[in-house]
C-alpha cells in the first residue's frame, strides 16, 4: 500500500514578514506529529500578497525554509513566493525535499487577473516524483479554476495535487466544489491549503478520488493532518468510485477534437466579452437584462 501523510498548516498570518512563524510552525507541527511525510503552506503566507517583496530564487525566504526542511526531514512546500526574476515577477511555489533540495518549482499559470498586478503567468506544469510513493503536481489557488490544469496533471500521472491557496472573497464556497469536482473528474486527491487570519477565510479542504471530502477545516488557525492512501487512487481510476464512472478512461477513448482547444480556434462569444479589466464605479449594481440589479464581488 502506498502511503504518504501530508499536513497542511492554516495559518493566521498577516502581511509583513511571517517567515520566522512559518519556520517555528513547521517544527512544532512535525515534532508533534512526526509520522508526517509532507508540510503544506498557504499562498504567499511568507510575506503577503505585495510584490514589493519579490525575492529571487534562493533568496532569504526559499533559503529558511530549505534549511527547515532539512532539519526536519520532511517534503516541505511553503505555499509559494513573488520570484523576481530580471524585470519579470511570477507567483511561485518551490518544492522542498527533506534533504532541503529544490525538486522543482512551479510559476502560477493563472494568477489572478486583473486583481495579481504584475504578475507574469507561468508556461510549465509542476510535476515531481516522491521515490517509492507516486507522482504529485501543483498548482497555485485560482489555477484550480481551470479544469485544463488538473487534467493535464491527471494526464501526465499525477495522484495528489497540491494547491496552496489564498482565498478571502465571497467566492470562497464555489472555491470548495471547484476543489472537489476537479478531484473527482480527475480520479486524485486534491489538497487545498487557505491561509486564514488577515490574509484568508480559511476552509481548508482536502478531496479523495471520488471528489468525497476528506475533511474541511474551519476559519481561523488550524494544522491538520491526513495519511493518503495513492493505491486507492489507482483503483479508483481503474474501476471507477465504488465501481462507477471510469472517469480517465472514457476520455482517453473518446476520440471528440474539441472546438475550444483547435489551433487558432476563435469564439465570437468570447471575444464579445471585452478586456479583462478591473470594475469601476459604473460597473457595479448594474441592471440584468431583467432588471434585476447584479451585484458583483471581486476579490481583492
Amino acid at each position: 500500500m502506498r502511503t504518504f501523510s501530508i499536513a497542511g498548516l492554516q495559518l493566521d498570518v498577516g502581511k509583513g514578514d511571517n517567515v520566522a512563524r512559518i519556520c517555528a510552525e513547521i517544527r512544532a507541527a512535525k515534532k508533534r506529529l512526526p509520522w508526517v511525510d509532507m508540510i503544506v503552506v498557504g499562498e504567499l503566507s511568507a510575506y503577503g500578497p505585495a510584490t514589493t517583496n519579490a525575492e529571487p530564487r534562493d533568496g532569504r525566504a526559499e533559503s529558511e525554509f530549505r534549511s527547515v526542511a532539512r532539519e526536519m526531514n520532511v517534503w516541505l512546500i511553503p505555499g509559494s513566493l513573488f520570484e523576481r526574476s530580471g524585470d519579470v515577477i511570477y507567483n511561485t511555489t518551490p518544492v522542498i525535499a527533506p534533504d532541503g533540495s529544490i525538486v522543482t518549482r512551479y510559476r502560477k499559470m493563472y494568477p489572478f487577473y486583473p486583481y495579481e498586478e504584475g504578475v507574469t503567468p507561468g508556461d510549465a506544469f509542476g510535476v515531481f516524483d516522491v521515490p517509492g510513493v507516486g507522482r504529485f503536481g501543483l498548482s497555485i489557488c485560482y489555477d484550480i479554476w481551470f479544469p485544463e490544469i488538473t487534467r493535464t496533471l491527471a494526464f501526465q500521472g499525477v495522484e495528489v495535487v497540491i494547491n496552496p491557496s489564498l482565498t478571502n472573497t465571497i467566492d470562497r464556497e464555489v472555491e470548495l466544489s471547484i476543489v472537489r469536482a476537479n478531484a473527482a473528474m480527475n480520479q486524485c486527491y486534491v489538497f487545498n491549503v487557505n491561509c486564514a487570519g488577515d490574509l484568508g477565510f480559511g476552509r481548508s479542504i482536502v478531496c479523495g478520488p471520488g471528489g468525497e471530502v476528506m475533511y474541511q477545516a474551519g476559519t481561523s488557525r488550524e494544522i491538520f493532518a491526513l495519511e493518503l492512501d495513492l493505491d486507492l487512487a489507482a483503483r479508483v481510476r481503474e474501476r471507477g468510485w465504488h465501481g462507477l464512472g471510469q472517469v480517465l478512461k472514457s476520455f482517453r477513448d473518446n476520440k471528440i477534437q474539441f472546438p475550444p482547444y483547435a489551433e487558432g480556434a476563435r469564439s465570437e462569444t468570447f471575444e464579445a466579452l471585452g478586456p479583462l479589466e478591473k470594475l469601476g464605479a459604473e460597473q457595479r449594481g448594474e441592471q440584468s437584462a431583467s432588471g434585476t440589479p447584479q451585484l458583483r464581488v471581486a476579490k481583492t
